[in-house]
């Protein structure tokens, strides 16, 4: 059974250009795992701003309850590519309340734009 769902977009360039002038952003909205490549390498604005867009997404299927933290909701990525949703704390207690034993998820970004869809089944 679906629980809800959840779709938001994020204008690349407007993300980059508030992470460019808000110090610290980055750290507030991500975990390390998100912010970095197995590498090391930082990863880039667009697949950022297509992770911010699942943790907006993610809080709508949820109903979008005050009280959520940013860092509660993580998007792994499988060696297959496909993105994935680990959520803890306020997170996981909300997906409790509303019955959610599952995520989907998908992620995009193209033409300036990314988006994401989180769909919590029960």
């Amino acid at each position: 059974m679906i629980i809800g769902v959840g779709i938001d977009v994020a204008e690349i360039s407007r993300f980059d250009a508030a992470l460019r002038r808000t110090p610290g952003m980055a750290e507030r909205l991500f975990t390390e795992p998100e912010l970095h490549l197995p590498s090391g390498e930082r990863r880039g604005v667009a697949s950022l701003a297509a992770r911010f867009a699942a943790k907006e997404a993610l809080a709508k299927a949820l109903g979008a309850p005050p009280g959520l933290l940013w860092t509660d909701a993580v998007v792994h990525t499988q060696p297959s590519g496909q993105p994935v949703l680990e959520v803890r704390g306020t997170v996981a207690a909300r997906a409790e309340e509303l019955g959610v034993r599952s995520w989907h998820l998908s992620l995009s970004h193209d033409a300036g734009v990314a988006s994401a869809v989180v769909i919590a089944e029960g």
